[in-house]
């Protein structure tokens, strides 16, 4: 009885099953993403993970530990040079798994696995994201403070140009306005006179 055995065999033998995620996680080091059954996936990040946490400390013991599960030398300089460099400073979490959908064929489920630190995607809308959310908030009070600061001015600005530009204005409109006040004193006077 395999009571409490949850490990996935994947429908393959043990040394099938080795080979196998040994080649997928020198794929997903030297590629950064590889498309694969959501199954599979989740058993790379299981054996991937590790892998990552080890090679932050660079030894000779670290890297031929390394190479006993990848057995692919240009995986171990991708993995010690490379993947650390941008993964050096997580404490964990080093993979994503994004489903895709299901295979047209035989209806599997089908995800794309990725290391987190290399998809400029993802970090170009969640960083941002967070620092609008966080200085909108901020700022929204700081803004209400400042903006009749930094408005006043421009706007005594445009009132000394105003005054000018009316002074000029304003004797054209009272030629006018002389006429227009005995035009209402004509039409008053008709009034009056009709009653």
């Amino acid at each position: 009885m395999r009571h409490g055995k949850k490990f996935n065999h994947l429908g393959r033998k043990a040394a099938h099953r080795k080979a196998m995620l040994s080649n997928m996680a020198a794929s997903l080091i030297l590629h950064k993403r590889i498309n694969t059954t959501l199954a599979k996936a989740k058993e790379l990040k299981k054996y991937v993970e590790p892998l990552i946490t080890r090679a932050k400390e660079d030894t000779t013991h670290n890297r031929r530990m390394a190479f006993s599960y990848l057995k692919n030398k240009e995986a171990i300089i991708g993995l010690f040079g490379e993947v650390i460099a941008k993964v050096g400073t997580r404490p964990g979490g080093y993979t994503r798994i994004i489903k895709t959908g299901y295979r047209l064929g035989d209806n599997a489920e089908m995800c794309i696995i990725e290391l987190v630190d290399f998809n400029e995607l993802m970090l170009k809308d969640a960083k941002p994201a967070k620092k609008t959310t966080r200085r909108s908030r901020r700022s929204s009070s700081k803004a209400a403070t400042e903006t009749p600061v930094a408005e006043a001015p421009s706007a005594e600005v445009v009132e000394e140009e105003a005054p000018k530009a009316e002074a000029t204005k304003v004797d054209e409109p009272k030629a006018e306005s002389t006429d227009a006040p005995e035009a209402s004193e004509d039409s008053t006077e008709e009034k009056t006179d009709d009653k």
